[in-house]
């Protein structure tokens, strides 16, 4: 079973797409995934199992934002934004990095001009692999196997077809708090240097301070005890983004375009508030 061989990041892809499949479950979802609950495994329930537990206590209040809303909002939100990008006719690349359990190319409907590119680890685009065997994607379809942070994945992604002179689109969802800032601001810089001008990112990060204020620790103990740790985040991502070559705005789950999803049951924290925890579906433009 190549799920044994995925290490404690490469495992939170399957509790993505156990969250994917909870959330396909729903009457009132958000979106559908079909081909989450077989990517999700035996393993992905389990972890989401653990999250669930301090997410929703029955023996305290409860402190931790909810873990299923946030990835059901981040779900829909960076689908809309992606599928927004493909209807542009000089958008010819989409590249999610990493791809993770992600079922978008089987999923949705994409046009004929688009190239799709999927960028993880050989073992994890094995594993989704072996889980979609028989599936068709629904689209022009590469996949590079090659690790975003220790490795030059540039010269590979090229070899796969793509193209830095054309527009593309770049996902980079749930990665950025896994790996340190240093690590995080050079996949920025690498990322950048491989977008023509006017192509756009997106990505999702957590506040700096998410990750020190104490009703956030019961979240993030489990993490740690995975051997994932959360260790980067950003109080000011538009920032952050704008110093590696990018013109973004930042959303928080229960404000600006996700108010319309009616999901996010959490307080909202006011501009300017300090000392708070704070959650971003950042999107925007190559400069």
């Amino acid at each position: 079973m190549t799920a044994t061989r995925l290490d404690a990041v490469e495992r939170t892809a399957l509790l993505t797409a156990a969250l994917r499949a909870a959330e396909t479950r729903r009457p009132n979802r958000l979106y559908e995934d079909p081909f989450a609950q077989r990517l999700a495994g035996e393993l992905g329930p389990q972890l989401l199992e653990e999250v669930l537990r301090v997410t929703f206590p029955q023996s305290r209040p409860r402190t931790v934002p909810s873990t299923p809303d946030y990835n059901a909002i981040r779900t829909r939100f960076f689908d809309e934004l992606l599928q927004e990008a493909a209807q542009d006719q000089a958008m010819t690349q989409i590249v999610l990095a990493p791809s993770g359990m992600d079922s978008r190319a089987y999923r949705l409907p994409w046009p004929d001009h688009i190239r799709y590119f999927e960028v993880d680890r050989p073992v994890v685009l094995e594993h989704k692999a072996m889980r979609l065997a028989g599936e068709r994607p629904r689209v022009d379809h590469r996949t590079v196997p090659v690790d975003l942070v220790t490795q030059t994945w540039e010269d590979s992604l090229k070899e796969a077809g793509y193209d830095p002179s054309a527009p593309s689109t770049w996902l980079l969802e749930g990665l950025l708090y896994y790996i340190p800032e240093s690590d995080g601001r050079r996949m920025l810089d690498r990322v950048a240097a491989m977008m023509a001008p006017g192509s756009r990112i997106a990505a999702d990060i957590v506040s700096a301070t998410a990750l020190a204020v104490p009703d956030m620790r019961p979240l993030l103990d489990v993490f740690a005890g995975w051997g994932c740790p959360w260790v980067f985040g950003s109080d000011d991502p538009v920032a952050l983004f704008a110093e590696h070559g990018f013109h973004t705005r930042a959303v928080q789950p229960g404000t600006g375009q996700t108010l319309a999803y009616s999901r996010w049951a959490d307080p909202v924290p006011e501009p300017g508030q300090l000392g708070v925890r704070r959650f971003f579906y950042v999107h925007g433009e190559r400069v």
